[in-house]
């Protein structure tokens, strides 16, 4: 039976001391499910709006890189992710404001029960 083992002189062989290899790779398993599920949820979101162009032609809606790294605490421990950037140049006729995404579209629908 494999166990979790917080004692830095019975862990695994690994780079950061006081971790087992089981942590690692279970910290490595979460951030690799927080960036795929990130990378969908831009996805989604640009091509829902791929059919709103300007007058030139340009989308309305891209991707634009990355944010910088940060760290989230997940229950496998704090894990470094880099968030796709979105460009949305979508402005609301009547305000001339920019129409970006709201409060709901700020967090992953479903994410407490990948993370938590």
């Amino acid at each position: 039976m494999l166990t979790v083992v917080h004692d830095a002189e019975d862990a695994n062989d690994s780079d950061t001391p006081g971790r087992s290899l089981l942590d690692e790779i279970v910290r490595d398993g979460a951030r690799q499910m927080l960036a795929a599920a990130l990378q969908a949820e831009v996805a989604a979101y640009v091509a829902a709006f791929a059919d709103q162009l300007d007058e030139n032609g340009h989308r309305l809606v891209v991707r634009n890189g990355y944010h910088q790294p940060r760290e989230v605490l997940t229950a496998a421990g704090a894990v470094q992710v880099k968030a796709p950037r979105v460009n949305d140049k979508r402005v609301d006729p009547d305000t001339g404001r920019p129409q970006r995404a709201g409060g709901d579209h700020r967090r992953l629908p479903g994410i407490d029960r990948v993370v938590g």
